[in-house]
């Protein structure tokens, strides 16, 4: 991927001083590259979502749409301001947005507890606004989570796995966990991008400390 260096990329924007976007959408394909499910909703009333943010989206989508249960994924921008932004918008550390990855779960196959077990276990949530050497509020670690069960589950996660850190000498967790804002679709060749190219770039690097079993539960 390329970057574009700013001063103020390690610091989010006010809503002032966000950039304006665009009232259209961001078209994309209409189904998964992957597995040919729909790329967006409405979805079956079966299904639920989940939201994260672990640095380079290209890397977090390919990790979930690897997981039997998930009926579909989508790389796009959450958590910041600008409407409807583009990548080179989200670049400019001026939309506030986070690299985020929407998954849709069968939850009868897969619990949103196995989820963040992933999450937690597939990148440094201790780097803040960064994720290895992608630096930039649009690298930050999160969960946006769409009701009180997960967000019950994912603070409790973060407690847990912030004792396995704490033992193996790591920092602090950084990750926000906030209710989950306006999905903004990334461009279609974000979609699916490591299917469609192999050999891209992929930046992600997790600690190497595992998350513990039954981390709700704890």
């Amino acid at each position: 991927m390329s970057f574009f260096e700013s001063t103020s990329k390690s610091q989010l924007p006010t809503a002032e001083s966000a950039l304006p976007g665009r009232a259209q959408a961001m078209p994309v394909p209409a189904a998964h590259f992957v597995n040919g499910n729909p790329l967006k909703g409405p979805f079956p009333a079966n299904l639920r979502q989940a939201l994260f943010g672990m640095g380079c989206f290209w890397g977090v989508e390919r990790k979930f749409w690897q997981v039997a249960g998930v009926f579909t994924t989508a790389a796009g921008y959450a958590a910041g301001f600008t409407p409807n932004p583009s990548y080179q918008e989200v670049c400019t550390g001026r939309t506030g947005h986070n690299e985020v990855v929407l998954v849709v779960f069968d939850p009868e196959v897969l619990a949103y507890e196995s989820l963040l077990k992933l999450f937690w276990e597939g990148h440094d949530p201790t780097q803040g606004m960064r994720q290895g050497n992608d630096r930039g509020t649009q690298y930050r670690s999160g969960i946006y989570v769409f009701d009180d069960s997960q967000r019950q589950q994912a603070e409790a996660s973060r407690a847990v796995f912030q004792r396995a850190l704490d033992k193996a000498g790591y920092g602090a967790i950084t990750t926000e966990i906030l209710p989950a804002p306006p999905f903004y679709y990334a461009e279609e060749y974000h979609q699916q991008y490591l299917a469609k190219n192999p050999g891209g770039y992929c930046g992600l690097g997790g600690t190497g400390v595992s998350c513990p079993a039954g981390i709700v539960a704890a």
